[in-house]
């Protein structure tokens, strides 16, 4: 097994171990910006898993901003049948295109 991290960005958790290429909330970095994850709730490094209650005190992961982009857009279609009532509403999330290049304990 290889090392991962759990990490909590954006009101989401993300397993993540070095390398990976992740999509996360927008974070106000600008590309080739490092940024440090802290809220680390879970670390293992292949043999033992290291939890935190709920974060754990010291733990960081590194990351390089890659780029800022727009998420794919979603349609909300509401339509009540006989009453010629339809609403539709558009919306494209703002991402942050992070890789991660170090996990810390």
């Amino acid at each position: 097994m290889s090392a991962y991290a759990v990490i909590e960005t954006g009101g989401k958790q993300y397993r993540v171990t070095e390398g990976d290429i992740v999509d996360v909330e927008l974070l106000g970095s600008e590309a080739g910006d490092t940024y440090v994850f802290e809220n680390i709730l879970a670390v293992s490094d292949g043999e033992t898993l290291k939890t935190g209650s709920p974060l754990i005190e010291g733990a960081a992961v590194q990351a390089e901003v890659l780029e800022n982009r727009k998420g794919p857009k979603l349609v909300a279609f509401k339509k009540k049948r006989r009453k010629g009532y339809t609403r539709k509403v558009g919306h494209r999330q703002k991402l942050t295109r992070v890789k991660i290049t170090g996990l810390g304990a």
